[in-house]
């Protein structure tokens, strides 16, 4: 099978998944699931990154989560043991879904290898696509889920997760982050979590 066909095919795989999602979002006039316009999104974030990303990179970009929804925060005990636990089982759940699409569509197992070693964030600081990944996943939280997250989160619990945000960046992330046009209140936060 040809890359760029298998590439496709993979894609739409993974598309036809998210799309099932139940929270659904209006996107150019249609109506689709939150986890396909997010894996748009971050497949987007990721080439403006990088725009000579790797197929390994643009394949787990597009897989990051998907499926996301049928792991729910709910089925894990509250307080941060139960929520490692869910990242945890997740992360796990998107590389092993992630990797059935990717034999599927007729990948050799060293793409499906790297493709799970991104998505799974492993060697973050030695491991360029991990690293990619990481800023593309922490700017679409910013620029997307930010503003929503902040109105139900404390503003020194808002504090402490930017500055671990801004923490898990490499410097071009970082710069990226100082270029976003954020809302005047999520501006000040930043500010505040840089400041501190």
């Amino acid at each position: 099978m040809a890359e760029a066909t298998r590439f496709r095919k993979a894609i739409r795989s993974i598309d036809f998944l998210n799309d099932d999602d139940p929270k659904r979002v209006a996107d150019e006039g249609r109506d689709i699931g939150y986890e396909l316009y997010f894996s748009r999104l971050l497949f987007a974030k990721t080439l403006s990154l990088d725009n000579d990303a790797s197929e390994s990179l643009l394949l787990a970009a597009r897989a990051q989560h998907v499926g996301r929804w049928k792991m729910p925060r709910s089925d894990f005990p509250m307080g941060r043991t139960g929520y490692l636990k869910w990242r945890s089982g997740l992360k796990r759940y998107h590389a092993t879904v992630a990797a059935e699409v990717l034999e599927d569509a007729g990948y050799d197992s060293a793409t499906i290898d790297h493709v799970r070693s991104i998505n799974l964030k492993e060697n973050l600081k030695s491991n360029p696509d991990a690293q990619t990944m990481e800023d593309a996943l922490c700017l679409v939280f910013l620029e997307v889920q930010f503003s929503e997250f902040r109105l139900k989160t404390s503003e020194e619990k808002m504090i402490s997760i930017l500055r671990k945000t801004w923490g898990k960046m490499s410097e071009r992330g970082q710069k990226a982050t100082l270029a976003l046009d954020l809302g005047e209140e999520e501006s000040r936060l930043v500010g505040l979590a840089l400041a501190g």
